[in-house]
């Protein structure tokens, strides 16, 4: 690693609290987080991994292209699939309780698409990474009272596993948790060494 170069930033493409205080985890020097303002839709001929991995790219690309400096984007995407379903954030309180009646006592599959752009360079780099969830069986008042508590609007499947009621909904998970939060941060980690290694902190750098 180059250390006479000027440190970059890693630019969060995400308004997710919960991507933000991931990406805190990684020892990464300096982090902004500048939200990609774009209208987000799946498209119907692609499958469920392919389209966040797009979504995820498109957020990065987005970001960098108003970007005036040198910086690395890392734009995300999280979806969730039962049965070849796909379920996104819920559009209303309705929805959130359909979408957990659905997933009560099923295994369903989060999928997490991960985006690095190099504004300067415009290299790209994109992965998709998968994570099974199994849920116990639900109750209609634990999926209601949920749901009134307002926690599951913002999430894909209408759930969340970390600090939320939603993790005692989960009986078993096969491959990376955090990619059930919103990145998968072992792979991510070893990509950004690859990608970007002058972003991390001397002492993270391994």
């Amino acid at each position: 690693m180059d250390r006479t170069r000027s440190p970059r930033t890693l630019i969060l493409a995400s308004q997710s609290p919960r991507r933000a205080a991931l990406v805190r985890l990684l020892g990464i020097r300096d982090i902004q987080i500048q939200p990609a303002d774009l209208v987000e839709a799946f498209d119907p001929e692609r499958i469920a991994s392919e389209n966040v991995r797009l979504l995820a790219l498109h957020k990065a690309r987005h970001v960098a292209e108003q970007s005036d400096k040198p910086c690395v984007i890392l734009g995300a995407d999280t979806t969730v699939v039962l049965d070849g379903t796909v379920l996104n954030k819920p559009v209303d309180a309705e929805d959130a309780v359909r979408m957990l009646q659905m997933l009560s006592g099923q295994t369903h599959t989060v999928y997490t698409g991960v985006a690095l752009v190099d504004a300067h360079t415009k290299r790209e780099e994109s992965f998709t990474e998968s994570t099974d969830v199994t849920f116990r069986p639900l109750s209609d008042q634990e999926i209601r009272s949920y749901v009134a508590s307002g926690s599951p609007m913002d999430k894909a499947g209408a759930y969340g596993i970390q600090e939320d009621f939603g993790a005692v909904f989960v009986r078993h998970i096969d491959g990376d948790y955090y990619n059930v939060v919103g990145l998968p941060l072992c792979r991510l980690y070893v990509a950004l060494k690859q990608f970007a290694p002058d972003l991390f902190v001397a002492e993270h750098f391994v």
